[in-house]
């Protein structure tokens, strides 16, 4: 395993569409995996798409977390939540409803920005040895699927805002209503 380079906004593996997987139990896939879990471990991140460290695949992995604590010592517990590793995801809107939140990104470090997301969706893959996933996610989990899903499709959090004025600098996040660094999507 190796922890790897993340690639950061302007790069253009961050600017185009990834490539679908097609064959997802071939050696070379699994091994790219176990880096980007590394590297998300690394990075202290809940989650991480391929792209983010250079490699133009339909493949993301994630934290499962319905809801990021702000108590350090849960927030702790939580980076040992299920992991997700999708292949060649697909996303299902399941309401209309959306939310504004915090988020933050590996690729976009330094920054946070108010960012609206759909509230309910399913989502589907299939994982490294072909099986197929399919979920329902809510929330904080649904919001984390759409952030990992969004780099595939080589978009990131700032071209969803509504409002840029809510962009800003980590460091000036104590002025306002948001979670701490430690819970980045």
């Amino acid at each position: 395993m190796t922890i790897r380079k993340i690639a950061r906004m302007g790069h253009p593996v961050l600017c185009h569409p990834a490539a679908a997987v097609e064959d997802p139990t071939e050696g070379a896939l699994k091994d790219l995996v176990l880096d980007m879990i590394e590297t998300m471990a690394d990075a202290q991140g809940v989650g991480l798409a391929a792209p983010q460290v250079y490699e133009s695949r339909r493949l993301v992995v994630f934290h499962e977390i319905e809801e990021p604590s702000p108590d350090e010592e849960e927030a702790q517990e939580q980076a040992g939540a299920p992991l997700i590793i999708l292949i060649n995801p697909q996303i299902e809107i399941l309401t209309d409803e959306t939310i504004e939140d915090w988020e933050g990104c590996l690729s976009v470090p330094g920054l946070r920005g108010l960012v609206p997301r759909y509230t309910h969706l399913r989502y589907s893959g299939v994982d490294p040895e072909g099986h197929l996933i399919e979920r329902e996610a809510r929330g904080f989990h649904a919001r984390v699927v759409q952030h990992e899903c969004d780099h595939l499709d080589g978009i990131l959090y700032p071209q969803r805002m509504t409002n840029l004025s809510k962009l800003i600098f980590e460091t000036e996040s104590r002025h306002w209503d948001m979670p701490p660094d430690d819970e980045l999507v």
